[in-house]
């Protein structure tokens, strides 16, 4: 058993939109990513998603409204809910869900990551 340092975690990685896995929590990963723009809106069958704001700022849009998410805040985004995460700054957020989870849901595009890398 070990801390993990978010900050020395988050000084290992450039790319936005792209989770890395930092430790896990029975059948969940805790990934951090980092986020810049707008991404895909999509949803997820099976699974809820957790986004904590480490640093920066989350809009957190829905089909019916929207949620701003500020540092050291975190949304609960329910299963089969659609949704788009747009950052129009810098944004590095911790996401706690299912390993199954894929990061576009239903939808497969270019941001889609299959092959988790570990930090």
């Amino acid at each position: 058993m070990e801390t993990v340092n978010l900050a020395e975690k988050f000084s290992q990685f450039e790319e936005c939109w792209s989770p890395k896995i930092a430790g896990e929590l029975n059948d969940s990963y805790i990934k951090l990513a980092k986020l810049h723009g707008e991404f895909v809106w999509h949803h997820h069958d099976e699974e809820d998603e957790l986004f904590l704001v480490v640093k920066g700022r989350l809009l957190m849009q829905f089909r019916d409204r929207e949620v701003w998410v500020e540092e050291g805040e975190f949304i609960v985004v329910p299963k089969g809910v659609e949704h788009r995460p747009v950052a129009p700054e810098l944004c590095q957020v911790m996401l706690i869900e299912p390993k199954s989870t894929l990061n576009t849901g239903n939808v497969t595009n270019e941001r889609t990551v299959t092959d988790l890398e570990r930090i």
